[in-house]
């Protein structure tokens, strides 16, 4: 595949570069480019004001994330584009998220207690119900086939968010699906800043979970490690409502893409409807557990 003019022009390079395509993401194009400086990643993709995604908030994200030892340097930013490090690494899979649930809870800890002291500029404040409510409302005008379930999905994410707790406020990643970790071996690093934020700790916690398919188990090794104590019945209660939160806000992300987006090989409306097959398994434990919400 040949690069695009686009790419190749852009003035960081140190020689002649030369650029390869980037598997994965479902909202953003990716290339590996090598010049003579070495290995990078362009990245492209534009403002999504119905996803609340602002580029330049998101650079500034990333810098800071390197800054507190999280991410890979950025190396060239500019509206649309963006290049970071390229870090020789292997992208997780939930399988290995859930091999590693203490290591992702001392992660995500480390994150949390660092990254806010280095944030810069207007702070955006990220709450998951109030993602879902937007996206409803985006998707109520849209012409989408999955409109006759909001009034169901909102009276849901109205009940989960009773059952939330209050926690400190933290900046959070907010977008812990597995392929946004990596890992060179040494270390782990996150990638994809898109939906960083202010917030509480749980919906991490929670989305990390649910991206990977935690078993009860897994998840109470994670909360063990982050916590350095099991959580008390009313955290727990909120973590597992949360991850059916987080569920749900990803089903609405994808519908709100299927109105909005069209990247190359990527099934909107597929991976809206996985998710809420996973929903209803999240619920069913959640019942099974803490009783009805």
């Amino acid at each position: 595949m040949t690069a695009p003019p686009q790419i190749l022009s852009l003035p960081c390079w140190t020689g002649t570069p030369v650029a390869v395509p980037l598997e994965g993401g479902l909202s953003n194009e990716s290339w590996r480019v090598t010049d003579a400086a070495g290995q990078h990643v362009a990245r492209f993709g534009r403002d999504f004001p119905f996803h609340h995604v602002d580029r330049a908030r998101e650079v500034a994200t990333a810098r800071a994330a390197h800054a507190t030892g999280f991410g890979p340097a950025v190396e060239y930013a500019a509206p649309g584009v963006s290049v970071v490090q390229f870090i020789a690494s292997r992208t997780w899979t939930a399988d290995d998220v859930r091999a590693a649930p203490d290591r992702i809870g001392a992660l995500l800890r480390r994150f949390h207690d660092g990254m806010a002291r280095h944030i810069s500029g207007t702070p955006y404040i990220f709450w998951p119900f109030h993602v879902i409510r937007d996206y409803a409302r985006t998707i109520a005008v849209g012409g989408s086939p999955f409109a006759e379930g909001l009034p169901r999905w909102l009276a849901l994410a109205e009940r989960l968010e009773a059952a939330q707790i209050a926690l400190p406020v933290i900046f959070g990643h907010h977008d812990l699906l597995p392929a946004n970790i990596l890992d060179d071996g040494d270390r782990l690093w996150l990638i994809d800043y898109e939906y960083a934020g202010f917030g509480t700790a749980m919906f991490d916690l929670a989305g990390v979970a649910s991206n990977a398919g935690m078993t009860p188990d897994e998840t109470a090794a994670l909360l063990h490690s982050y916590l350095g104590h099991a959580p008390e019945p009313a955290f727990q209660r909120a973590f597992d409502a949360m991850q059916c939160a987080s569920l749900l806000r990803e089903a609405m992300w994808a519908m709100v893409s299927d109105i909005h987006l069209a990247a190359p090989g990527a099934d909107y409306r597929a991976y809206a409807q996985e998710n809420l097959t996973r929903l209803d398994a999240a619920l069913d434990q959640f019942t099974q557990t803490h009783g009805t919400l």
